[in-house]
């Protein structure tokens, strides 16, 4: 058998995931926001790849929390806006070097709207059709096995307290379900933003299995923390 393939060595492997825009709280009580898209979910479980010494990460540290603000391509020149852009004052020298500049008012800039959150200080985005409240469960060093880059890029483990989703993504006799053919997320693949298609390729074997068998204790958790800050 030929085997096709050729190696290769790329810089970097973003090979496609969904924008975010962080939201947190700074210092002084205001609010930053930062595109990012190394994210992945399992359960009510997000994982975040951030450099540590930006201010978004600085902020969770501190906080221990964040809002996750998934854009649809109709944030893309939101998120655009936001590029290249940090709210630390004191730049981080990889962020100097390709090119960052310190912008405190990032809500403004972006031309997108802060929204009060349920159970973290830090405000949604009102442009975003999925909000994710989210609380700091823990921190976790990445490449800290190589003594160059040890401490510069952080994990961070978040538990979701509160999910606010636009009526208009919701599957049809569903209260709880967003419809995969509504959802549309903006994702960057290779530092280029895209789209998805709605249409389904083929029917999924694991679309038979209900959704809620794979409800995690986080949901229940959720709502009772909520029903105990009310």
């Amino acid at each position: 058998m030929t085997d096709p393939h050729v190696t290769i060595e790329p810089s970097i492997l973003y090979l496609g995931t969904p924008v975010v825009l962080i939201s947190t709280q700074n210092e002084d009580g205001t609010a930053n926001l930062a595109p990012m898209s190394s994210a992945w979910w399992l359960g009510w479980r997000c994982m975040l790849g951030l450099q540590t010494a930006s201010q978004t990460p600085q902020n969770m540290i501190r906080t221990g929390q964040c809002v996750l603000n998934l854009a649809s391509p109709k944030q893309a020149d939101a998120v655009n806006r936001l590029a290249r852009l940090t709210g630390t004052k004191e730049i981080p020298v990889l962020k100097r070097k390709l090119g960052y500049a310190y912008e405190p008012r990032k809500f403004e800039v972006a031309g997108l709207t802060p929204l009060p959150s349920h159970t973290v200080a830090a405000p949604r985005v009102l442009e975003c059709p999925i909000q994710l409240e989210a609380v700091v469960a823990a921190r976790h060093g990445i490449m800290d096995d190589d003594p160059q880059v040890a401490g510069l890029i952080s994990a961070f483990e978040v538990r979701i307290t509160r999910v606010h989703v636009h009526p208009d993504l919701l599957m049809e006799g569903h209260e709880n379900r967003i419809d995969p053919a509504k959802w549309q997320p903006l994702i960057m693949n290779f530092q280029k933003l895209y789209g998805v298609s709605p249409a389904e390729i083929v029917p999924s074997r694991l679309a038979e299995i209900d959704e809620l068998a794979y409800r995690m204790p986080d949901v229940d958790r959720a709502r009772g923390e909520a029903d105990l800050a009310a």
